[in-house]
């Protein structure tokens, strides 16, 4: 009789947990996965994709604001959020099915079961109780968002939430200042719903580029949100068939949905891993080597479990070379140094590498290219809005350290700047490209004046 009834079994069918499972089982593993909810995990059923497929939706008011500059007449446009969600919900169940058949097809058995660990090799599926002896465990279950501990919180929404409402509220306080509380509170006032956003720092996004933080909440406060900093909110109340969201001032918000995005818990509680001996950090999350290892040998952990990098992408890296490394003998590490990300708020971010004041904690001595600048399409649309470029370059070596971007096709732009800052391109590399004109990214190859 066999040791172990799988050579890998992970837990959580999210992009990261679905790559190591695919990747391992074409190293020759036997592998099995469980998921408690649905296979894509966060970012396909309930995060990045459906996100971006409202973002795309949100986007249509604006567009149907500048075609008058350029002859269009656009009347009698209407939107129905019922089949902006219908819609998203077939594209999702698309996806979905796309992951099982993916899985399926390298014999990857799913157990539609939350699991939990007992110990080193034996994970028990608690809908069934059956145990599973694996010669590794991957955990890749992510992490989950919270709600504020204050009067009322029962009545708030979250990300998870928000995709499924029944209708779009016309009134909306979203707490919070990251990327996830900028992109809804935006999406939601592209749909037409009156967005007041409360986050209890001296400015949103925190973590990037100052000249960024600064210069979007100066277009999304130009655009018509409220943004309110230095406060909470500090209740809840049910008025009716509505909510009154009052904060640390005293202010009073009536709303038809408040929404809490003021972060996201590890899902590492309840899962038997304090027993087992797996560390976790101050946070909650498993603390992992470079190789993705935990304190048990036989257990990894990769995603945002481990909350190093909390991007889908980065999952999907971590979890492949988990599998070349354990079972494909091909050791590598996931490379966490200049990862591109972006903010799919209106106008959008798009950045790589380090942000100002963070390559000054590094020491470095800067030269800092900026230019803030009407778009071309602005120009006929009459619409009062500005994009920015900025790179930070080391001035002994004049290599560009980050490259940071508001405005439209931001991220597409990041993505392929990326590239060159990962190389260690320097700013005469940027200078010696021929701009490709009439474009906004001509800006990129000519910065030339030191701010």
């Amino acid at each position: 009789m066999a040791e172990y009834d799988v050579d890998l079994f992970v837990i959580g069918a999210g992009s990261g947990g679905v790559r190591a499972s695919r990747v391992a089982a074409g190293h020759g593993a036997r592998v099995m996965i469980a998921e408690e909810y649905r296979v894509g995990g966060t970012c396909v059923i309930r995060g990045c994709v459906p996100k971006k497929l409202l973002v795309y939706a949100s986007r249509f008011s604006g567009e149907f604001e500048d075609a008058a500059g350029f002859g269009w007449t656009v009347s009698g446009a209407k939107f129905d959020w019922p089949t902006l969600i219908a819609n998203k919900d077939k594209e999702i169940a698309r996806l979905e099915a796309a992951y099982r058949a993916n899985l399926a097809r390298l014999s990857v058995e799913i157990a539609e079961t939350r699991a939990i660990v007992e110990d080193a090799h034996t994970i028990r599926l608690l809908k069934s109780g059956a145990r599973v002896r694996a010669e590794t465990i991957l955990l890749a279950n992510g992490a989950h968002p919270v709600l504020p501990q204050i009067p009322g919180a029962e009545h708030a929404i979250t990300s998870n939430e928000a995709f499924q409402l029944k209708e779009l509220p016309r009134r909306i306080v979203i707490q919070g200042g990251g990327y996830i509380a900028v992109e809804f509170a935006c999406l939601f006032h592209g749909l037409g719903a009156d967005v007041t956003l409360v986050h209890r720092g001296d400015e949103i996004l925190r973590g990037f580029d100052d000249d960024v933080r600064r210069h979007l909440r100066s277009e999304m406060v130009g655009r018509g949100l409220k943004v309110i900093l230095g406060q909470t909110v500090a209740s809840i109340e049910k008025k009716g068939h509505s909510l009154q969201a009052t904060l640390t001032n005293g202010e009073c918000h009536p709303a038809d949905q408040v929404m809490s995005a003021i972060g996201r818990v590890p899902n590492t509680k309840n899962m038997g891993l304090e027993e087992v001996g797996v560390k976790s950090n101050a946070g909650g999350a498993v603390a992992v080597d470079e190789y993705s290892q935990s304190s048990v040998p036989s257990i990894y952990a990769i995603g945002d479990v481990t909350n190093r990098l909390a991007l889908t992408p980065v999952a999907i890296r971590e979890g492949h070379a988990f599998a070349d490394t354990v079972f494909g003998n091909k050791p590598h590490k996931a490379d966490h140094d200049n990862v591109p990300s972006a903010v799919f708020s209106e106008p959008e971010i798009g950045v790589v590498g380090l942000s100002e004041m963070k390559a000054r904690e590094k020491g470095f001595a800067l030269d800092i290219y900026r230019e803030q600048f009407r778009p071309m399409k602005a120009t006929l649309s009459g619409r009062a809005t500005s994009m920015l470029m900025k790179l930070v370059v080391d001035r002994a070596s004049e290599r560009v350290l980050g490259v940071h971007i508001v405005g439209e096709a931001a991220a597409e732009m990041a993505q392929l700047a990326a590239i060159a800052v990962k190389m260690g391109a320097k700013k005469s590399d940027f200078d010696a490209t021929v701009a490709l004109h009439p474009t906004a990214a001509e800006e990129l190859v000519t910065l030339h004046n030191k701010k």
